[in-house]
């Protein structure tokens, strides 16, 4: 999990802030890439990082026998 944490930094530090000059050198679609990854990669990659997420709970949920449906009748919604 930390190495989705480091991913997700440097995507929206640093692809976002810090190498935004450098990037912006690159263009994709007529746009520079700093200015892309600022409005749409970092959320593409975002996107990305959650669904890994979710697969790598289920896969843990289902290693230690953890089934989600058992626990839904015991969830209270307010």
């Amino acid at each position: 999990m930390s190495v989705l944490l480091a991913i997700w930094a440097l995507v929206s530090f640093g692809a976002g802030i810090f190498f935004a000059d450098a990037l912006n050198n690159i263009e994709i679609g007529g746009f520079p890439l700093g200015f892309w990854f600022a409005n749409q990669g970092s959320i593409l990659v975002f996107v990305a990082l959650i669904a890994i997420y979710v697969w790598r709970m289920d896969k843990l949920d289902k290693k230690y026998g953890i089934d989600v449906d058992d626990y839904e009748g015991e969830v209270h919604h307010s």
